[in-house]
């Protein structure tokens, strides 16, 4: 099974970018989306053999996720519960042997005053996966907002407690992880380095490859065994976010 999780930063000026080359390209079984910043109504995909799953914010141009799967889920979920619901940041979709949650995590923002916030909505998640994987496996993916450590971005010694890389955010994914998850990039390449899916505009900061790994695969401990590949796919472009994906057998 071949799974593939973007931040598009808007899907409507990704696709001119080039979205639907690499889309037929890798040929995933489920293909998920952050980050849409659209309402419905405003894109029409011709994804032959998909069944399509949206989840839109209330306010325009903002956030949003979707969902792109060859097998019809038995059950499809949007949010965790009403006040997660607004910005569209969550599509729960149920298979036979596994759920697929994909997630756009909230920035906490440059000044930190969505930290609080924050943290709240990861102890929300966290105890949602805990609540699922106790039915079945779980397959979490999507821009999570958090690099977990310190080969996990390039700067780490100026970037310690900024938004991302705050000391509380970076703890919030332990415990997630200690709580029965795998990160399935690090589970295959443990020690790998200038890994990363997210680069700032900045002049030269993605040629020159100064970024962060905050878009991940997290699968239940139980799944470890059957990953096969994982991958950062950073010469796709069309987004400040590249792809990232996984492969389980």
């Amino acid at each position: 099974m071949k799974l593939v999780s973007w931040n598009v930063n808007g899907i409507r000026a990704c696709v001119k970018k080039g979205f639907l080359d690499y889309f037929q390209h890798v040929d995933a079984d489920i293909f998920c989306l952050q980050e849409t910043k659209l309402q419905e109504g405003q894109i029409s995909l011709e994804l032959e053999g998909y069944h399509q799953y949206w989840n839109y914010a209330m306010r325009k141009g903002y956030s949003g996720t979707s969902v792109f799967t060859k097998q019809k889920p038995l059950s499809v979920s949007y949010g965790i519960n009403e006040d997660m619901e607004p910005e569209g940041r969550i599509i729960t979709c149920e298979y036979d042997s596994f759920y697929l949650v994909n997630v756009y995590t909230p920035n906490s923002k440059r000044d930190l005053s969505r930290l609080s916030e924050r943290l709240e909505w990861e102890d929300t998640l966290r105890k949602y996966l805990a609540d699922l994987e106790h039915h079945k496996p779980v397959v979490l993916c999507g821009d999570l907002n958090v690099a977990h450590t310190e080969i996990d971005l390039k700067n780490d010694k100026s970037n310690r407690g900024n938004s991302g890389f705050t000391d509380e955010e970076r703890e919030k994914m332990t415990m997630l992880l200690q709580e029965g998850f795998t990160d399935t990039f690090r589970y295959i390449h443990p020690t790998k380095d200038d890994a990363f899916s997210w680069w700032s505009y900045m002049s030269d900061v993605r040629e020159r490859n100064i970024g962060w790994r905050i878009d991940y695969f997290i699968v239940s401990n139980r799944l470890a065994p059957a990953i096969k590949t994982a991958e950062i796919h950073t010469k796709i472009l069309g987004s400040d976010h590249c792809p990232v994906y996984l492969e389980l057998e």
